[in-house]
């Protein structure tokens, strides 16, 4: 996400890191002893440009009684007092506006904070008790094959023998004999690229499933096109999992390629489109907050003391402004160069082939329920907003047909902040990609990035609903 909800989500680490091994709550590690475990781990590669999957076993970074807190400020100080706990790394930004921010602090820090926000007059309430407590509830229970599969196994051959003659026979809403997702729960990378391998096998009429690339330490990123090969059609670009904490982004996109597939026979819309659809452009910080940060945003790049590089800071349009930070430690930081990113520069390299008539570029994230069009790079407009904010109004409004919440529609710059770097900037300043996109899913706060997968259906069919009211007026 663009690191910004309506109000303030305060997240207090008070256990901070420890091994679950070991078992010692006690220990919280400073940030020069984090940024020495990054190293030594790097130390271990070999002195190449290729970096190998993450070493292990890491010790899991754990929240036990960390809060999210809501607050909100007015003034210049309330401004300063969070930028002076962020510079002395007492606190880190989850997101915000111009008035709120979402911050993680550290529970050393936790009465000092209080004290400081009493002192400033900056009023909050407690909406997480215990952080740790949503995160391991976030996901349901399940049987044991269920949590098998969500914890990346390998389907068995089995799995895909069963062909439907139809698109209309795929079972939308649960786990069939042909693939893994349920829509119920998280899934792992195994589970979504076996998914979208599945639908290549199962559909090869209309489903076609390609690598467009590897991330930094390896791993494939997927894409698969809908088609029916007709003349004529509209290219469509939907991607998800660009920040690997927001898990409801690559699950609610999946829904929605399931959708097309499932109704895609019956519909003239989907039928009309060529559907080029990335559900995870993140994998291996995908796969990091599952198995060792749960919050973990960025890519899995090496960079000196600290690791990772923003994604969404490290697209060409007006790279390196404000927003995205030079410090590699910084969650924002843009990386050393525009596309410096294997991920970045696969989408890069499939959008700018010749004879693609693209027509819309949708990239989903989460959270705060906004609809958001360039400019992200300052509090401009582009010179057909009005176009862009018709066709968003119709977004906003078949969500709510749908049962959804009200979404916030407007430029990311304007509604926002500043933030350079991003994807739909370039889709829309370099590649002239008319109708870019970028939509926050749910919620505004109550939960973030831990969102209980219960709400991963009513908030897919809601960016289901979003998508086919842009399609149909581009």
């Amino acid at each position: 996400m663009w690191q910004l909800p309506v109000t303030i989500a305060v997240v207090l680490l008070s256990q901070g890191i420890y091994s679950r091994n070991t078992g010692d709550p006690g220990f919280l590690p400073s940030p020069s002893i984090n940024w020495m475990r990054g190293v030594a781990a790097r130390m271990s590669r070999n002195n190449n440009n290729e970096q190998t999957m993450d070493e292990g076993p890491f010790d899991r970074v754990m929240y036990n009684n960390s809060q999210v807190w809501k607050a909100c400020g007015t003034d210049d100080k309330f401004q300063q007092e969070l930028a002076k706990l962020k510079n002395n790394n007492m606190i880190a930004m989850w997101g915000g506006n111009v008035t709120c921010l979402d911050i993680m602090v550290r529970a050393p820090y936790v009465k000092k904070l209080n004290e400081s926000f009493g002192k400033s007059k900056i009023n909050f309430e407690v909406i997480i008790e215990n952080l740790q407590d949503a995160i391991d509830n976030e996901n349901p229970p399940v049987e044991t094959l269920e949590l098998d599969n969500r914890q990346g196994k390998k389907p068995s051959n089995r799995m895909y023998l069963g062909r439907p003659k139809t698109y209309r026979q795929v079972e939308a809403d649960s786990v069939n004999e042909s693939h893994r997702l349920s829509w119920q729960a998280y899934h792992r990378l195994t589970d979504i690229h076996g998914y979208l391998d599945y639908l290549g096998e199962t559909y090869p009429q209309i489903c076609s499933v390609k690598t467009i690339g590897s991330s930094v330490q390896g791993r494939p990123i997927k894409m698969i096109k809908i088609s029916n090969g007709r003349a004529g059609n509209k290219a469509i670009w939907m991607d998800g999992g660009i920040h690997a904490r927001e898990w409801i982004s690559p699950a609610s996109v999946t829904y929605i390629i399931n959708q097309i597939v499932l109704k895609y026979d019956s519909d003239p819309l989907l039928e009309s489109v060529d559907w080029y659809i990335t559900p995870v452009l993140n994998p291996d910080g995908y796969e990091y907050s599952h198995n060792v940060d749960r919050l973990w945003r960025k890519n899995r790049r090496g960079s000196g003391f600290c690791t990772g590089t923003d994604l969404n800071r490290n697209f060409g349009h007006k790279w390196g402004g404000p927003g995205a930070s030079a410090n590699p430690c910084a969650e924002t930081y843009r990386g050393n160069s525009a596309f410096s990113e294997p991920e970045t520069t696969a989408v890069r390299n499939f959008i700018s082939q010749p004879n693609i008539p693209w027509k819309a570029y949708l990239s989903f994230h989460s959270y705060g329920q906004y609809i958001l069009y360039p400019w992200g790079f300052d509090s401009s407009v582009p010179a057909d907003y009005r176009e862009l904010d018709r066709v968003g109004q119709k977004a906003v409004a078949a969500i709510q047909q749908v049962g959804g919440p009200r979404y916030a529609l407007g430029s990311s710059g304007k509604l926002l902040y500043p933030a350079t770097g991003g994807s739909d900037d370039w889709a829309k300043g370099t590649m002239g990609i008319k109708y870019a996109y970028t939509l926050e899913l749910r919620d505004n706060g109550r939960y973030g990035f831990v969102l209980p997968a219960h709400y991963i259906q009513p908030t897919a069919a809601e960016a289901y609903a979003a998508v086919r009211a842009i399609v149909s007026e581009v």
